[in-house]
Protein backbone atom coordinates (compact mmCIF):
# COMPACT_ATOMS: atom_id res chain seq x y z
CA UNK A 1 0.00 0.00 0.00
CA UNK A 2 2.48 2.30 0.85
CA UNK A 3 4.56 1.46 -2.10
CA UNK A 4 1.57 2.56 -4.07
CA UNK A 5 1.04 5.89 -2.69
CA UNK A 6 4.56 6.59 -2.98
CA UNK A 7 4.37 5.84 -6.84
CA UNK A 8 1.11 7.78 -6.96
CA UNK A 9 3.07 11.10 -5.46
CA UNK A 10 6.25 10.18 -7.87
CA UNK A 11 3.87 10.06 -10.80
CA UNK A 12 2.08 13.63 -9.20
CA UNK A 13 5.62 15.59 -9.30
CA UNK A 14 6.38 14.45 -12.61
CA UNK A 15 3.44 15.88 -13.83
CA UNK A 16 3.67 18.99 -12.19
CA UNK A 17 7.47 19.39 -13.75
CA UNK A 18 5.82 19.02 -17.18
CA UNK A 19 3.04 21.17 -16.40
CA UNK A 20 5.81 23.37 -15.65
CA UNK A 21 7.95 22.96 -18.37
CA UNK A 22 5.34 23.29 -21.05
CA UNK A 23 4.16 27.02 -18.79
CA UNK A 24 3.74 29.41 -22.31
CA UNK A 25 5.81 32.30 -21.13
CA UNK A 26 5.48 35.91 -22.94
CA UNK A 27 8.73 36.80 -24.39
CA UNK A 28 11.22 39.02 -22.93
CA UNK A 29 12.23 42.32 -24.64
CA UNK A 30 15.75 41.08 -25.63
CA UNK A 31 13.90 38.25 -27.82
CA UNK A 32 10.43 39.31 -28.81
CA UNK A 33 11.90 39.22 -32.45
CA UNK A 34 13.14 36.62 -34.55
CA UNK A 35 14.21 35.58 -38.07
CA UNK A 36 13.93 32.18 -39.45
CA UNK A 37 17.61 30.45 -39.91
CA UNK A 38 16.39 27.09 -41.80
CA UNK A 39 15.18 27.25 -45.48
CA UNK A 40 11.49 26.29 -45.30
CA UNK A 41 10.46 26.64 -41.49
CA UNK A 42 7.28 24.97 -40.56
CA UNK A 43 4.17 26.29 -38.70
CA UNK A 44 2.10 23.91 -36.14
CA UNK A 45 -1.55 24.67 -34.93
CA UNK A 46 0.19 23.83 -31.18
CA UNK A 47 3.99 23.62 -30.22
CA UNK A 48 4.30 19.83 -31.33
CA UNK A 49 5.61 17.79 -33.73
CA UNK A 50 2.21 15.65 -34.17
CA UNK A 51 0.29 19.19 -34.35
CA UNK A 52 -1.28 19.65 -38.19
CA UNK A 53 0.85 22.45 -39.83
CA UNK A 54 -0.54 25.56 -40.84
CA UNK A 55 1.67 27.35 -43.27
CA UNK A 56 5.27 27.83 -43.33
CA UNK A 57 7.90 30.37 -43.12
CA UNK A 58 11.40 30.94 -44.99
CA UNK A 59 15.00 31.52 -44.10
CA UNK A 60 15.95 35.24 -43.51
CA UNK A 61 11.95 36.21 -42.90
CA UNK A 62 11.30 38.46 -39.85
CA UNK A 63 8.71 37.64 -37.60
CA UNK A 64 7.29 38.79 -34.31
CA UNK A 65 7.48 36.00 -31.41
CA UNK A 66 4.91 36.16 -29.23
CA UNK A 67 5.43 33.43 -26.29
CA UNK A 68 7.63 29.98 -25.28
CA UNK A 69 6.43 26.71 -23.81
CA UNK A 70 9.61 24.99 -25.51
CA UNK A 71 8.57 25.99 -28.58
CA UNK A 72 7.86 29.49 -30.07
CA UNK A 73 4.60 31.50 -31.01
CA UNK A 74 4.99 33.73 -34.16
CA UNK A 75 3.69 35.95 -36.56
CA UNK A 76 5.12 36.32 -39.91
CA UNK A 77 4.80 39.56 -41.97
CA UNK A 78 1.20 38.18 -43.92
CA UNK A 79 -0.13 38.48 -40.03
CA UNK A 80 -0.31 34.58 -39.55
CA UNK A 81 0.62 32.54 -36.35
CA UNK A 82 1.62 29.17 -35.78
CA UNK A 83 4.18 27.54 -33.08
CA UNK A 84 7.28 26.67 -34.27
CA UNK A 85 10.81 24.75 -32.53
CA UNK A 86 13.11 26.79 -30.90
CA UNK A 87 15.64 25.58 -33.15
CA UNK A 88 14.77 27.27 -36.32
CA UNK A 89 14.31 30.77 -35.94
CA UNK A 90 16.70 33.46 -33.81
CA UNK A 91 14.87 34.79 -31.18
CA UNK A 92 16.09 38.95 -31.00
CA UNK A 93 15.97 42.21 -29.50
CA UNK A 94 14.17 44.81 -31.73
CA UNK A 95 17.83 46.56 -32.14
CA UNK A 96 19.12 43.35 -34.00
CA UNK A 97 16.29 42.23 -36.05
CA UNK A 98 16.22 46.32 -36.84
CA UNK A 99 20.03 45.65 -38.20
CA UNK A 100 19.18 42.35 -39.67
CA UNK A 101 16.22 44.25 -41.87
CA UNK A 102 18.61 47.51 -42.50
CA UNK A 103 21.63 45.01 -43.88
CA UNK A 104 21.93 44.03 -47.39
CA UNK A 105 20.65 40.92 -48.22
CA UNK A 106 21.07 38.06 -51.02
CA UNK A 107 18.04 37.01 -52.21
CA UNK A 108 17.51 32.78 -53.74
CA UNK A 109 16.26 33.26 -57.11
CA UNK A 110 16.23 29.25 -58.00
CA UNK A 111 13.72 26.88 -56.75
CA UNK A 112 16.38 24.81 -55.26
CA UNK A 113 20.08 25.09 -53.92
CA UNK A 114 22.81 24.59 -51.60
CA UNK A 115 25.11 26.98 -49.03
CA UNK A 116 28.64 25.70 -49.20
CA UNK A 117 31.38 26.20 -46.32
CA UNK A 118 33.50 26.84 -49.45
CA UNK A 119 32.93 28.62 -52.38
CA UNK A 120 33.12 25.25 -54.41
CA UNK A 121 29.96 23.29 -54.76
CA UNK A 122 32.27 20.16 -54.30
CA UNK A 123 32.57 21.33 -50.15
CA UNK A 124 30.14 20.48 -47.24
CA UNK A 125 26.89 21.81 -47.47
CA UNK A 126 25.56 24.19 -45.13
CA UNK A 127 22.06 23.91 -45.91
CA UNK A 128 19.51 23.85 -48.98
CA UNK A 129 18.15 26.77 -50.00
CA UNK A 130 14.85 27.40 -52.03
CA UNK A 131 13.34 30.67 -54.11
CA UNK A 132 12.95 33.72 -51.68
CA UNK A 133 15.57 32.73 -48.92
CA UNK A 134 17.42 36.05 -47.72
CA UNK A 135 20.39 36.02 -46.57
CA UNK A 136 22.84 38.61 -45.26
CA UNK A 137 25.83 39.14 -47.93
CA UNK A 138 28.75 39.63 -46.14
CA UNK A 139 31.05 39.96 -49.59
CA UNK A 140 31.91 37.94 -52.72
CA UNK A 141 34.77 35.86 -53.94
CA UNK A 142 34.56 34.67 -57.57
CA UNK A 143 31.38 32.99 -58.77
CA UNK A 144 30.10 32.95 -55.32
CA UNK A 145 28.22 35.34 -52.94
CA UNK A 146 29.57 35.18 -49.40
CA UNK A 147 26.31 35.21 -46.58
CA UNK A 148 25.97 34.83 -43.49
CA UNK A 149 22.60 33.59 -41.33
CA UNK A 150 20.89 34.76 -38.56
CA UNK A 151 22.17 32.45 -36.26
CA UNK A 152 25.54 33.34 -36.89
CA UNK A 153 26.49 30.58 -39.71
CA UNK A 154 28.69 31.74 -42.78
CA UNK A 155 28.73 30.13 -46.24
CA UNK A 156 28.79 30.79 -49.71
CA UNK A 157 26.29 30.97 -52.20
CA UNK A 158 26.59 30.39 -55.82
CA UNK A 159 26.04 33.84 -57.74
CA UNK A 160 23.63 31.50 -60.45
CA UNK A 161 21.17 31.29 -58.12
CA UNK A 162 20.68 34.24 -56.29
CA UNK A 163 20.99 37.84 -56.85
CA UNK A 164 22.17 41.18 -54.47
CA UNK A 165 18.53 42.15 -53.86
CA UNK A 166 19.22 45.88 -54.88
CA UNK A 167 20.06 44.08 -58.15
CA UNK A 168 17.11 41.49 -57.67
CA UNK A 169 14.53 43.99 -56.75
CA UNK A 170 15.31 46.54 -59.57
CA UNK A 171 15.10 43.43 -62.04
CA UNK A 172 11.51 42.54 -60.58
CA UNK A 173 8.63 42.06 -62.96
CA UNK A 174 5.19 42.49 -61.53
CA UNK A 175 2.95 42.13 -64.30
CA UNK A 176 0.39 39.40 -65.24
CA UNK A 177 2.54 37.27 -67.71
CA UNK A 178 5.87 37.57 -65.47
CA UNK A 179 3.37 36.13 -62.68
CA UNK A 180 2.03 33.50 -64.69
CA UNK A 181 5.55 32.49 -66.12
CA UNK A 182 6.93 31.93 -62.47
CA UNK A 183 3.51 29.87 -62.03
CA UNK A 184 4.68 27.33 -64.51
CA UNK A 185 7.91 27.45 -63.25
CA UNK A 186 6.36 25.66 -60.33
CA UNK A 187 4.73 22.79 -62.55
CA UNK A 188 5.06 19.22 -60.84
CA UNK A 189 5.93 20.74 -57.31
CA UNK A 190 3.55 18.38 -55.16
CA UNK A 191 0.78 19.45 -53.09
CA UNK A 192 1.41 19.77 -49.20
CA UNK A 193 -1.53 20.84 -46.89
CA UNK A 194 0.11 24.57 -45.68
CA UNK A 195 3.37 24.50 -47.66
CA UNK A 196 4.18 27.52 -49.43
CA UNK A 197 7.18 26.58 -50.76
CA UNK A 198 8.84 24.99 -53.56
CA UNK A 199 9.05 22.28 -51.86
CA UNK A 200 5.46 21.16 -51.88
CA UNK A 201 2.54 24.01 -51.68
CA UNK A 202 -1.53 23.75 -50.85
CA UNK A 203 -3.72 25.83 -53.19
CA UNK A 204 -3.04 28.84 -51.60
CA UNK A 205 0.18 28.23 -50.92
CA UNK A 206 1.24 28.07 -54.89
CA UNK A 207 -0.37 31.52 -54.97
CA UNK A 208 1.40 32.80 -52.33
CA UNK A 209 4.92 31.69 -53.22
CA UNK A 210 4.06 32.88 -56.83
CA UNK A 211 3.23 35.81 -55.66
CA UNK A 212 5.97 36.08 -53.00
CA UNK A 213 9.14 35.52 -55.46
CA UNK A 214 8.64 38.99 -57.63
CA UNK A 215 8.24 40.43 -53.77
CA UNK A 216 4.36 40.47 -53.27
CA UNK A 217 3.24 39.47 -50.07
CA UNK A 218 -0.85 38.84 -49.72
CA UNK A 219 -3.61 36.54 -47.23
CA UNK A 220 -2.40 32.89 -46.30
CA UNK A 221 -5.55 31.24 -46.78
CA UNK A 222 -7.77 31.06 -49.92
CA UNK A 223 -11.27 32.57 -47.49
CA UNK A 224 -8.73 35.29 -47.40
CA UNK A 225 -7.65 35.88 -50.42
CA UNK A 226 -10.99 35.52 -52.24
CA UNK A 227 -11.93 38.85 -50.17
CA UNK A 228 -9.16 41.22 -51.25
CA UNK A 229 -9.05 43.34 -54.68
CA UNK A 230 -11.81 43.63 -56.98
CA UNK A 231 -15.02 40.45 -56.70
CA UNK A 232 -15.58 39.35 -60.37
CA UNK A 233 -19.00 37.33 -60.71
CA UNK A 234 -17.69 35.34 -63.62
CA UNK A 235 -19.91 35.66 -66.90
CA UNK A 236 -21.12 32.21 -68.56
CA UNK A 237 -18.09 32.57 -71.38
CA UNK A 238 -15.67 33.84 -69.05
CA UNK A 239 -15.55 37.28 -71.18
CA UNK A 240 -14.88 39.63 -67.94
CA UNK A 241 -12.26 37.39 -66.55
CA UNK A 242 -8.83 38.31 -67.32
CA UNK A 243 -4.91 35.99 -67.20
CA UNK A 244 -3.75 36.63 -63.72
CA UNK A 245 -7.33 36.66 -62.42
CA UNK A 246 -7.63 34.42 -59.18
CA UNK A 247 -10.61 31.39 -59.38
CA UNK A 248 -12.02 30.67 -56.38
CA UNK A 249 -14.01 27.34 -55.44
CA UNK A 250 -16.47 25.43 -53.13
CA UNK A 251 -19.63 25.35 -51.94
CA UNK A 252 -22.54 27.45 -53.41
CA UNK A 253 -23.92 29.93 -51.41
CA UNK A 254 -27.72 29.52 -50.46
CA UNK A 255 -30.58 31.71 -48.97
CA UNK A 256 -29.60 30.12 -45.34
CA UNK A 257 -25.63 30.88 -45.55
CA UNK A 258 -22.86 31.86 -47.30
CA UNK A 259 -20.25 30.15 -50.12
CA UNK A 260 -17.46 28.30 -48.36
CA UNK A 261 -14.21 28.49 -49.64
CA UNK A 262 -11.81 25.71 -49.76
CA UNK A 263 -9.83 26.22 -53.35
CA UNK A 264 -7.67 28.96 -55.63
CA UNK A 265 -5.95 28.83 -58.92
CA UNK A 266 -4.63 31.24 -60.70
CA UNK A 267 -6.52 31.95 -64.12
CA UNK A 268 -4.65 31.62 -67.53
CA UNK A 269 -7.32 32.45 -70.03
CA UNK A 270 -9.76 30.26 -72.38
CA UNK A 271 -11.12 28.70 -69.62
CA UNK A 272 -7.49 27.12 -68.44
CA UNK A 273 -6.03 27.54 -64.83
CA UNK A 274 -3.46 26.64 -63.18
CA UNK A 275 -3.60 24.78 -59.22
CA UNK A 276 -2.32 22.92 -56.65
CA UNK A 277 -4.45 19.82 -56.23
CA UNK A 278 -2.13 16.30 -56.16
CA UNK A 279 0.50 18.34 -57.56
CA UNK A 280 0.65 21.43 -59.55
CA UNK A 281 -0.90 21.63 -62.79
CA UNK A 282 -3.50 22.93 -65.14
CA UNK A 283 -6.72 22.32 -65.71
CA UNK A 284 -9.62 23.27 -67.65
CA UNK A 285 -13.40 24.23 -67.43
CA UNK A 286 -14.18 23.50 -70.81
CA UNK A 287 -15.61 19.96 -71.15
CA UNK A 288 -13.85 19.51 -74.82
CA UNK A 289 -10.84 20.46 -73.22
CA UNK A 290 -8.59 16.87 -72.30
CA UNK A 291 -7.92 18.06 -69.00
CA UNK A 292 -11.05 18.97 -68.25
CA UNK A 293 -11.75 19.56 -64.22
CA UNK A 294 -15.58 18.23 -63.71
CA UNK A 295 -15.29 18.39 -60.09
CA UNK A 296 -13.89 22.08 -60.01
CA UNK A 297 -15.66 23.65 -62.50
CA UNK A 298 -19.36 22.46 -60.41
CA UNK A 299 -18.16 24.12 -57.86
CA UNK A 300 -16.62 27.45 -59.31
CA UNK A 301 -18.09 30.75 -57.56
CA UNK A 302 -16.10 33.75 -58.39
CA UNK A 303 -12.89 35.47 -59.30
CA UNK A 304 -11.00 38.48 -57.80
CA UNK A 305 -8.16 40.69 -59.51
CA UNK A 306 -5.91 42.01 -57.27
CA UNK A 307 -2.98 43.29 -59.11
CA UNK A 308 -4.34 46.50 -59.18
CA UNK A 309 -4.11 46.92 -55.59
CA UNK A 310 -0.97 45.87 -54.03
CA UNK A 311 0.20 48.46 -51.96
CA UNK A 312 -3.17 49.95 -51.44
CA UNK A 313 -5.31 47.66 -49.98
CA UNK A 314 -4.15 46.22 -46.41
CA UNK A 315 -3.15 42.75 -46.41
CA UNK A 316 -1.07 43.12 -49.76
CA UNK A 317 1.41 44.87 -50.08
CA UNK A 318 5.78 44.17 -50.78
CA UNK A 319 8.44 44.08 -48.77
CA UNK A 320 9.45 47.26 -49.09
CA UNK A 321 6.26 48.59 -47.43
CA UNK A 322 5.65 44.92 -45.44
CA UNK A 323 6.03 46.84 -41.31
CA UNK A 324 7.87 43.67 -40.93
CA UNK A 325 10.62 44.69 -43.05
CA UNK A 326 10.67 47.93 -42.08
CA UNK A 327 15.05 49.20 -41.80
CA UNK A 328 14.10 52.10 -39.60
CA UNK A 329 17.00 52.90 -37.53
CA UNK A 330 16.39 53.76 -33.75
CA UNK A 331 16.47 57.66 -33.97
CA UNK A 332 14.04 57.16 -37.35
CA UNK A 333 11.84 55.26 -35.32
CA UNK A 334 11.65 57.65 -32.74
CA UNK A 335 11.26 60.31 -35.42
CA UNK A 336 8.07 58.87 -36.97
CA UNK A 337 6.01 57.32 -33.65
CA UNK A 338 6.11 61.16 -31.67
CA UNK A 339 4.42 62.66 -34.52
CA UNK A 340 3.15 63.03 -38.08
CA UNK A 341 4.94 63.16 -41.07
CA UNK A 342 5.12 64.41 -44.36
CA UNK A 343 6.53 66.97 -47.61
CA UNK A 344 5.60 69.64 -49.95
CA UNK A 345 7.97 70.43 -53.26
CA UNK A 346 8.08 73.07 -55.39
CA UNK A 347 10.69 74.00 -58.56
CA UNK A 348 13.48 76.58 -58.54
CA UNK A 349 15.42 77.79 -61.40
CA UNK A 350 19.43 78.55 -61.68
CA UNK A 351 21.11 81.06 -62.93
CA UNK A 352 21.41 79.09 -66.16
CA UNK A 353 18.32 78.70 -66.81
CA UNK A 354 18.26 74.73 -65.34
CA UNK A 355 15.36 73.98 -63.36
CA UNK A 356 15.17 71.57 -60.11
CA UNK A 357 12.53 69.95 -58.06
CA UNK A 358 13.04 70.21 -54.06
CA UNK A 359 11.42 68.33 -52.18
CA UNK A 360 11.32 69.90 -48.21
CA UNK A 361 10.17 67.23 -45.62
CA UNK A 362 8.50 68.29 -42.46
CA UNK A 363 7.94 66.63 -38.97
CA UNK A 364 4.97 67.94 -36.25
CA UNK A 365 5.48 67.07 -32.90
CA UNK A 366 2.81 65.73 -30.61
Amino acid sequence: MKKNILLFYCFLAMMAASLKAQEIRPMPADSAYGVVHISVCNLREEGKFTSGMSTQALLGMPVKVLQYNGWYEIQTPDDYTGWVHRMVITPMSKERYDEWNRAEKIVVTSHYGFAYEKPDESSQPVSDVVAGNRLKWEGSKGHFYQVSYPDGRKAYLSKSISQPEAEWRASLKQDVESIIETAYSMMGIPYLWAGTSSKGVDCSGLVRTVLFMPDIIIPRDASQQAYVGEHIDIAPDFSNVKRGDLVFFGRKATAERKEGISHVGIYLGNKQFIHALGDVHVSSMNPADQNYDEFNTKRLLFAVRFLPYINKEKGMNTTNKNPFYQKKNAEQERFFENGSFGCFQFGVSSPSGTSRRIVAFYHSYK
